[in-house]
């Protein structure tokens, strides 16, 4: 089964890396280049639309280094791991049962990216993750695909692209456009990709304002979407549990040092859904969720 979705899990991360390694393969100065972050989640009781609540807490982690190959290539790894805590009251949509409860994402991508003359980017990141909850196999918690992406370089280190997420997404194939922008609108202004490490995704767009003194204001917005295998003695065992939301969100950064930052997220999340499928994919039970409250904060640490 093939269809659009919003990125989701290591597609939105990896085309943001991609977006931050065709900037970082304009002129580095290290060899290596590496960073670690570490980003706690709240999102706060939301109202289902047939009755019960839903409510999130989480941890996602990332950790990577690339290296400069020579001739405007720069290739790397990049690791990730996350851990949320789902729950549920009451949930009329889904027989009053919790879907699903603690789940876990861990994989590693390999972005690469190439300098093609004077004013083109060009980059590829293969990568490979297992989503599931507590109590399902990891043999059947395989994502896997590429994201590929070509960024045009323009005056005032102004960036703008295009690329294409391809991914195998537990008994679904999806295919998704994205942009690839960051664009000064003035001193201080600029348009830009969300950070991929952060609480909402890297697939979206913010409006970001600098300060002085090492102070940021963003505003944006976000697409997520969390798709994982269900636990072998759950409710729906071998299911497919599913959560999309629209995260809107304001961004306050804090620039500690040259190599050290700390995000501070508020938002909310809008247009939110909970979707339980069958072992092979089919809709079984979903259930529109209300606005939520949704705050986060990422320590990234570069060196």
């Amino acid at each position: 089964m093939a269809r659009q979705h919003r990125l989701s899990g290591m597609a939105a991360a990896t085309f943001a890396l991609l977006a931050a390694a065709a900037g970082t393969a304009l002129a580095q100065e290290r060899s290596f280049d590496s960073f670690v972050s570490i980003t706690p989640i709240y999102q706060g009781n939301a109202d289902l639309d047939r009755g019960g609540e839903a409510r999130m807490t989480g941890l996602a982690t990332r950790l990577g280094t690339s290296t400069d190959f020579g001739g405007g290539t720069r290739a790397g790894i990049n690791l990730i791991y996350d851990y949320y805590d789902f729950g549920t009251t009451a949930p009329v949509a889904f027989s009053s049962i919790s879907p699903w409860d603690k789940v876990q994402r861990y994989g590693a991508a390999f972005p690469v990216t190439s300098r093609f003359g004077d004013d083109w980017v060009l980059g590829v990141a293969p990568s490979v993750e297992w989503f599931k909850e507590n109590g399902a196999r990891s043999s059947d918690a395989l994502t896997w695909g590429a994201t590929f992406s070509a960024v045009r370089l323009y005056p005032g280190g102004n960036r703008l692209g295009l690329g294409l997420a391809a991914f195998d997404r537990i008994e679904d194939t999806s295919f998704l456009p994205f942009l690839i922008v960051d664009w000064r609108l003035g001193d201080r202004w600029r348009l830009i990709n969300p950070l991929p490490s952060g609480p909402t995704g890297g697939a979206g767009l913010e409006l970001d304002y600098r300060f002085d003194g090492g102070w940021s204001l963003g505003l944006g917005f976000a697409m997520r979407e969390y798709r994982f295998r269900l636990a072998e003695n759950g409710p729906t065992p071998n299911g497919i549990g599913e959560e999309r939301l629209v995260p809107v969100f304001l961004r306050a950064t804090f620039d500690m040092s040259p190599s050290i930052a700390l995000h501070a997220y508020a938002g909310v999340g809008t247009g939110g859904r909970l979707r339980v499928e069958d072992p092979s994919g089919n809709l079984l039970r979903e259930d529109d969720l209300g606005n939520t409250p949704l705050f986060g904060l990422t320590l990234i640490g570069r060196f």
